[in-house]
C-alpha cells in the first residue's frame, strides 16, 4: 500500500516545486533553497496522514514518535533519503559548495553525541515519568536496525538541506556571523515544523520548542565539524525517541 499511496499523495506538489525550481534558474539560489525545504516539508509531512509515523506529547510536555513497525517500508524511507541527499549535495553546481561534509573524527562524534545527550536528557527524564503506553508504546527490538537505517538516512536529507544549504547560505553569500547563522539555523528549523505542529497535528509548542533546540543543537555541530557530524546528532536524537527508551 505505502508503494502506492504515498509516491500519488507527494506527486502533485513534487512535480509544482520540480517546475519552480527549474523556472527560478541560477539567478535566485535562495528562493531554491527555500523551494527545495518546501519540497522536504511536503515529504515529511505527507507521512502522517499515510499513518507512516505519529507523534504526541506527553501530559507534561514531552514529546514521543513512532515510525510504522514495518522493516521494509523504514529501511525504503531510509534509502531514499540517503539518495535524495546525493541529488541535492552533488545536484545543481552553484550550490554544492554550500554543503560541507565535514568529517568523523573522535572529537566530532565526540560534540555530536554530546550535542544530542544536551536534548535528549531532560527530553528522557521527562518521558520516563510517563507510562509507556502514554507516549507510543514499545517499539519490538528487532525493528531497531530498520529505524537506525531512517533515523540516519531520513534525516541525512534534512541536514543536508537545513545545515547544508540554508546554513551555508547564512554563513557564506549572507555573510551572517557564526553565533548568528547557528541562532537562525535553528529557529528557521523549528520554522519548518510549523505547520506539522499547528495543522498537520495540533501539538503546538511542544513540537516547535523540541525542534528550535534540535535545530540549534545541530548547527552548532555543523559549524564545528560539518554536515556528516549534524547527521549524527540528528540522528541519535530521532532513533532514541522513536525506539521508546
Amino acid at each position: 500500500m505505502f508503494l502506492l499511496d504515498y509516491p500519488l499523495r507527494i506527486l502533485p506538489g513534487l512535480t509544482v516545486l520540480a517546475a519552480a525550481f527549474l523556472a527560478l534558474g541560477r539567478c535566485a539560489p535562495l528562493l531554491r533553497i527555500v523551494v527545495a525545504l518546501l519540497g522536504f516539508v511536503l515529504l515529511r509531512d505527507a507521512m502522517t496522514p499515510l499513518g507512516l509515523w505519529s507523534l504526541g506529547t506527553t501530559t507534561n510536555g514531552a514529546v514521543w514518535l513512532r515510525f510504522a513497525p514495518d522493516p521494509i517500508v523504514l529501511i525504503g524511507l531510509g534509502a531514499s533519503g540517503v539518495l535524495l541527499s546525493l541529488a541535492v549535495a552533488f545536484g545543481p553546481r552553484d550550490l554544492r559548495g554550500l554543503v560541507v561534509w565535514g568529517g568523523l573524527g573522535p572529537r566530532a562524534l565526540l560534540h555530536a553525541l554530546g550535542a544530542a545527550a544536551v536534548v535528549l536528557v531532560p527530553l528522557v527524564v521527562l518521558l520516563r515519568t510517563v507510562p509507556l503506553d502514554q507516549r507510543g508504546g514499545a517499539v519490538a527490538v528487532t525493528l531497531l536496525p530498520a529505524l537506525a537505517v531512517l533515523a540516519f538516512g531520513g534525516n541525512l536529507l534534512e541536514e543536508v538541506l537545513f545545515r547544508g544549504l540554508l546554513q551555508g547560505y547564512l554563513a557564506g553569500p549572507l555573510g551572517y556571523d557564526p553565533v548568528r547563522t547557528v541562532l537562525l539555523s535553528g529557529l528557521l528549523f523549528a520554522s519548518g515544523h510549523v505547520f506539522l505542529a499547528s495543522t498537520v497535528t495540533d501539538l503546538g509548542w511542544p513540537i516547535l520548542a523540541f525542534t528550535l533546540a534540535e535545530g540549534l543543537a545541530c548547527a552548532w555541530v555543523r559549524l564545528r565539524h560539518g554536515v556528516l557530524a549534524a547527521t549524527v546528532t540528528h540522528g541519535v536524537v530521532i532513533l532514541v525517541l522513536a525506539s521508546g527508551i
